[in-house]
């Protein structure tokens, strides 16, 4: 992601276009405009975060009670890895309004490993807004709110905007192609999906490596293609 970014940026200066949202003529130079990769992470983003299953879980409890569950650097916490008087807040949507609800820690073991998931995730979204920044573009990547686009858990009966914001199912159905990789997007990274066999030389849509694998040259032959 981050060379994709550092090739969309690399290919606006080299243009002259500074308005990211410019996106027809940014897709011209052969790159991915900055709003749709925030679209691609918008999507990717929300569905991992239903990889943590519910909120809210007595299977994970029970798991984590038998030793096959742990939270993220178990090892690092200094209370008594038992749980059983603790608590852990967990943000909920309770007719229609979200609330912060303190559940037992046992049960919301799940909740806990998607907060430290997406606080990790923050890392490489700033590491990612950084590529930008030195390129003098305005434009900052962002997380959508935790409840958007689920399936699963405790927001997946309720629609959410990358905001946070409750809304109707008339209003996603209105905004989601703003949010989420469509129809149009799909088909121009996929007309940029094309082989690169001569080495040194990468796809428009993606900045070469620092350095190569084990250190090798840029221009090192990894693979060699036999022509018949």
């Amino acid at each position: 992601m981050g060379r994709t970014i550092e090739a969309t940026c690399n290919a606006m200066k080299a243009a002259g276009i500074s308005d990211p949202f410019d996106k027809a003529a940014i897709r011209k130079l052969g790159v991915v405009d900055l709003p749709t990769l925030q679209k691609k992470a918008n999507f990717h983003m929300s569905v991992t975060r239903d990889l943590f299953g519910s909120e809210i879980s007595s299977n994970a409890a029970e798991a984590f009670s038998s030793g096959l569950k742990g939270r993220f650097n178990e090892t690092a916490l200094t209370d008594d890895h038992q749980l059983e008087n603790s608590t852990y807040p967990v943000l909920r949507v309770i007719d229609g309004q979200f609330v912060t609800e303190d559940v037992p820690a046992l049960r919301a073991i799940n909740s806990r490993l998607l907060d430290d998931y997406i606080a990790d995730c923050q890392g490489g979204i700033d590491r990612w807004n950084k590529v930008i920044e030195k390129s003098g573009i305005n434009f900052k990547f962002t997380q959508p709110h935790k409840g958007f686009n689920r399936k699963i858990g405790e927001f997946n009966k309720v629609n959410i905007n990358p905001a946070g914001e409750l809304i109707s199912a008339d209003a996603w159905a209105a905004g989601k192609d703003d949010w989420l990789v469509n129809a149009d997007d799909y088909e121009h990274i996929n007309s940029l999906m094309k082989a690169s066999f001569e080495p040194g030389k990468y796809a428009s849509w993606i900045a070469p490596p620092r350095v190569g694998i084990n250190n090798q040259p840029q221009d090192f032959e990894y693979v060699k293609i036999e022509h018949s």
